[in-house]
């Protein structure tokens, strides 16, 4: 059996992470988190901008990923007892799996996900990163020398999976029920200070996990179905009320545009080596004297200033908005948010920019299914959302287009000018039949 796996009943040496969790800390273990890239993960703040609303969400990257890995160890630890799972899955690919789960983000960077939702040609995503950072640094001896192989680990990360063995345990590391969602709901919500990510079963939901008898993918148990209903129930709330925040997701669009005006003094490609202070401290430089400064003052000066919610759409109430301004290039809202300035410029009487006026719309890529398949004692396999209506609401409205709504943010002194504080429909149309229109030719 792995070490890591054994020394879960009771390693010398532990790691305490919150809430009140013993991480088994091996020798090679210690070896690769003591890594520049992995400190650097102490760094980098998981949740970046939901701080500015839950104050106390100021946890970090690298306490994730020791979740994680702990996460992935008791799955093992369950799995150990499945016949399918020991029949295709041997030694070396289980440390390939643990050292996979310890380095799962060692790509990420300060506030990479709201930046990279803009797809900006000059930016590589953090997965592309991450394998730069296992090859390039200390990190690919001690895999070589401590675990398996650095390609081993990063197929298992990003692909190619050759192998129903990879294919296995990609699943576990992300896939619909996975370990990354199982550390990070319980953790987000525990610093965050809601209780909505910690509202499932945790030990039930890994204790029911098995080999899917069909395929080389992750399943649940028949007695892990509410455990399993629970968490997709979680994760809609979290994103509800935590990620999707009304006015987290105005931090997030004042940090995009922010970046998409700087875009060609910022050097991106360096900037994603750097941890927090020092991302932000150069960004701050960077900013001064230009339209995206008040912008950035706003998120990371000595005063929060956040501009302010004016329009909201969801697809169920405003469908026709929603659909229009869903998913677009970052480039097209950008335009559509300068032809509404332009009319908000004449009904407030007073010059905005490209800076003031911000559409926030749920980006190009959509949240991975959010369904798992139940296995019963009887050997029948059926989709979670096909035994839980819960399931089945959430799989059929998606969470993509109703939680993630069509936002338009304003400076505040805007907001003060327009009637009740709320923005005239017929201007965003307008808006966007100006942007169509110029796109078109």
């Amino acid at each position: 059996m792995n070490q890591e796996v054994q020394a879960l009943g009771g390693a010398r040496h532990l790691m305490r992470i919150a809430p009140e969790m013993d991480v088994p800390i091996t020798p090679r273990v210690r070896r690769l988190i003591d890594t520049a890239p992995m400190r650097r993960l102490s760094r980098i703040s998981q949740l970046g901008l939901v701080a500015h609303v839950y104050p106390g969400a100021t946890h970090s990257r690298f306490e994730h990923s020791l979740g994680v890995y702990r996460c992935g160890l008791q799955v093992l630890q369950r799995l150990a007892a499945d016949p399918a799972f020991v029949e295709h899955v041997d030694d070396r690919a289980v440390d390939t799996f643990v050292a996979a789960s310890l380095l799962h983000d060692v790509g990420h960077w300060p506030y990479c996900h709201p930046i990279e939702d803009m797809q900006l040609a000059e930016l590589p995503r953090h997965e592309v990163l991450a394998r730069q950072m296992l090859m390039q640094t200390e990190i690919a001896e001690r895999i070589e020398a401590d675990w398996s192989s650095v390609d081993e680990v990063c197929r298992l990360l990003e692909g190619p999976l050759e192998d129903e063995a990879s294919r296995l345990l990609a699943s576990i590391l992300s896939g619909p029920i996975d370990v990354d969602k199982m550390d990070y709901l319980l953790r987000d919500s525990l610093h965050a200070g809601v209780p909505y990510g910690r509202n499932f079963d945790l030990g039930r939901l890994i204790g029911s996990l098995c080999v899917h008898p069909e395929k080389p993918a992750l399943a649940v148990g028949e007695k892990g179905r509410t455990a399993a209903e629970m968490m997709v129930f979680a994760r809609y709330v979290m994103f509800s009320e935590v990620y999707w925040h009304h006015a987290v997701r105005g931090a997030s669009a004042m940090l995009q545009r922010a970046v998409y005006l700087l875009r060609e003094r910022l050097d991106l490609t360096a900037m994603v080596t750097l941890d927090d202070h020092r991302w932000t401290g150069r960004l701050c430089r960077i900013a001064e004297g230009s339209l995206a400064e008040p912008l950035v003052e706003g998120l990371f000066g000595p005063q929060r200033v956040l501009w302010k919610r004016v329009a909201e759409f969801d697809r169920l109430q405003h469908e026709t908005l929603h659909a229009q301004l869903s998913r677009r290039p970052y480039s097209w809202l950008v335009a559509c948010s300068e032809h509404l300035a332009e009319r908000l410029s004449a009904e407030c009487g007073m010059p905005l920019s490209a800076a003031d006026v911000i559409i926030d719309a749920p980006p190009i890529k959509l949240e991975v299914d959010i369904d798992v398949d139940v296995v019963h004692r009887s050997g029948q396999v059926r989709p979670l959302g096909a035994v839980s209506p819960v399931v089945d609401a959430l799989a059929r409205r998606q969470f993509d287009e109703f939680v993630k709504r069509v936002r338009v943010f304003v400076r505040g002194d805007v907001r003060d000018r327009l009637r009740e504080g709320h923005l005239d429909q017929d201007w965003l149309h307008d808006a966007v039949e100006r942007t169509e229109a110029a796109f078109e030719t």
